[in-house]
């Protein structure tokens, strides 16, 4: 059994391979990748090795993807037949975090056939291949020279003629969207990676949407990087920059025609505009544009786009809509963990986030935040008469109550049953008084219905807490306004009490 271990950076084998190889009688016989060297070229023919069994190609912890792409390529080219397989290397013999390891898939997309995690996997998958004797499939067809979408048939087309520099460059930019969680830092984290591989002197990333009963569709800046030299001459002053501090409301409003026409197209544009060089990509999510990439050239000596960059861009837009659509996805799922399911108010894991938050920033700027804990009175009884679901109802009937009482800048979350809890930052205790007063009215006086056309009344009691006055932690602010709450529920409820100060 002959293998080929195809090293990368120069990087000797790992121990541990080397001694699984041998102990299972597998003759290894070691190559250097001379793409992975920076070089542009090849490898000579008649200096290879005999074909063998497979390629094996280990790849450690924050190994260069660029360089790992261009060695499979350079394998694809000396051993068109042999499969190549990566075998994972780890540092201090444990396995790296999730979070910055590459997993098996991305493997598979960068051009790997198959995927070793251990060492010691090695041999019964080189078993499985000798006794298959499978070879790769339309081998004969293999030009000389590496054709990228052949050796990744998995992955993204890039543009035949990069070099390895470009190549690294733009693996690179994908891999770099693996770790991005929300959607602004995946176009951010984007338009850095596409920089370094198409000159422009502005990027920007636009989100758009076509409203219902609208003919044009809206533009919202997500991400920009640079600015034309028109774009810098505006005054300092200007208001919007003013406002906003940064370049993105800079642009609302001033996208190209050619974003216009690849969100109505869905196909990438390159087109001249009142001597701008412009280049459009749409960002596709399924059947409908996501967003837009748009690259801006500025100057009677800038040149137009080439046909090449705008393939380069049109083959990186898959992973980068793929990234944007997934930090939608992960925002989405986050909101939903910190939102109560029946109410559609914040949760109590999703206060205790604020409030750690919110006192911070009361502690460094001493201001005040107070917190009022209330609990329906008798609310079991409604329960236990007309049934939970009518319960459930008024619950939310009372989420409705709670927010038309209350500032947009206030947080309300239901902390558990019939138990909510209301923020109100930067008010002090007597405006906090007020509010919780006129709280307790209106619930007072509505009628809730359950969902059945009932007719039933409630009341709350109410517990008050402030920081610093009463309480010098989120945890105590909560515990202390809870306490209050229980007073106020001895005192025949439906009334307000302060916590005590400490």
């Amino acid at each position: 059994m002959h293998v080929i271990l195809l090293k990368v950076e120069h990087r000797p084998p790992g121990h541990a391979l080397m001694e699984t190889l041998r102990a299972a009688g597998v003759c290894v016989e070691e190559w250097a990748a001379t793409a992975g060297s920076g070089g542009e070229g090849g490898v000579a023919a008649s200096s290879l090795p005999p074909p063998p069994l497979a390629v094996i190609c280990e790849v450690a912890e924050g190994a260069s993807i660029g360089e790992i792409h261009a060695a499979i390529g350079e394998a694809a080219v000396a051993w068109p037949d042999a499969p190549v397989v990566a075998c994972r290397r780890y540092a201090a013999g444990e396995p790296p975090s999730e979070l910055h390891r590459l997993d098996t898939h991305a493997l598979l997309r960068l051009g790997f056939h198959a995927v070793a995690d251990d060492p010691a996997q090695l041999p019964a998958l080189l078993r499985d291949l000798e006794e298959s004797g499978e070879t790769l499939p339309d081998s004969a067809s293999h030009s000389e020279e590496f054709d990228p979408s052949a050796a990744t048939p998995a992955s993204m087309l890039l543009p035949d003629n990069l070099s390895v520099a470009r190549l690294r460059a733009a693996f690179e930019a994908v891999a770099s969207l693996h770790f991005v969680s929300d959607q602004k830092s995946a176009a951010q984290t984007a338009l850095a990676g596409l920089a370094p591989l198409v000159t422009a002197d502005r990027w920007t990333i636009y989100l758009a949407e076509l409203e219902r009963g609208q003919l044009q569709a809206r533009f919202e800046p997500l991400a920009v990087r640079g600015l034309t030299e028109s774009e810098r001459a505006l005054p300092e002053g200007d208001w919007r920059r003013a406002l906003h501090g940064d370049s993105l409301m800079l642009l609302t409003g001033t996208e190209s025609q050619a974003a216009r026409d690849a969100f109505s197209s869905s196909e990438t544009q390159r087109k001249i505009e009142g001597g701008r060089r412009v280049l459009a990509v749409p960002l596709l999510s399924g059947d409908r544009v996501l967003a837009v990439l748009e690259a801006v050239r500025e100057g009677e000596s800038r040149r137009a786009f080439s046909s090449g960059e705008a393939a380069l861009l049109s083959a990186l837009a898959l992973p980068l809509s793929a990234a944007l659509a997934n930090s939608v996805r992960i925002a989405e799922a986050e909101k939903l963990s910190q939102t109560d399911d029946l109410t559609k108010l914040h949760n109590a894991r999703f206060l205790r986030q604020y409030l750690i938050a919110e006192v911070k920033r009361a502690r460094r700027y001493g201001s005040t935040v107070t917190a009022l804990f209330f609990d329906l009175d008798d609310f079991k009884e409604i329960n236990d008469r007309y049934g939970h679901l009518v319960g459930s109802h008024v619950l939310m009937e009372m989420a409705t109550v709670i927010l038309t009482g209350v500032r947009d800048t206030d947080v309300v979350a239901r902390y558990g049953g019939d138990e909510f809890v209301v923020i109100l930052p930067e008010t002090g205790l007597e405006m906090a008084v007020r509010v919780a007063e006129r709280m307790r009215e209106k619930i007072a006086e509505r009628v809730f219905t359950g969902g059945r056309s009932l007719r039933l009344h409630l009341t709350a009691s109410f517990g008050l807490s402030a920081f610093p006055e009463h309480s010098q932690s989120p945890q105590q602010l909560i515990a202390d306004a809870d306490a209050a709450m229980y007073e106020a529920k001895a005192a025949h409820k439906n009334c307000v009490r302060v916590a005590s100060k400490s």
